[in-house]
């Protein structure tokens, strides 16, 4: 009987390998389980730090931000390009400044 388990390729090739899935789901398991208790161990803070970074952090709302811009006035803005990254930043600023100088405003 030996003889023919050990003859047949289910029994060589698919049993090892079966196992090795189902045996590595389970490993893989317990390990990943490890790493997310090592994270939640390091996410805890000391409440008095927790509670300054609580206070800290600033409440933005779109409520908010639409009261900021609604008193804005957006018909005298200027579209502005910025430098390419093959460009030097700092010579198209100072170019940029130049024009800025040298052409007075329009009325319109």
């Amino acid at each position: 009987m030996w003889k023919v388990l050990y003859k047949s390729k289910t029994a060589k090739y698919g049993v090892p390998m079966l196992l090795l899935v189902v045996g590595g789901s389970f490993g893989l398991r317990e390990f990943t389980q490890i790493r997310y208790d090592a994270q939640k161990i390091q996410r805890k803070l000391d409440p008095t730090l927790e509670a300054k970074l609580k206070a800290k952090t600033n409440k933005v709302t779109l409520e908010s931000e639409y009261e900021k811009l609604k008193d804005a006035n957006m018909s005298d803005w200027k579209n502005i390009r910025g430098p390419r990254p093959w460009e030097n930043s700092r010579e198209y600023q100072e170019q940029q400044r130049a024009m800025q100088r040298d052409i007075p405003e329009k009325g319109l």
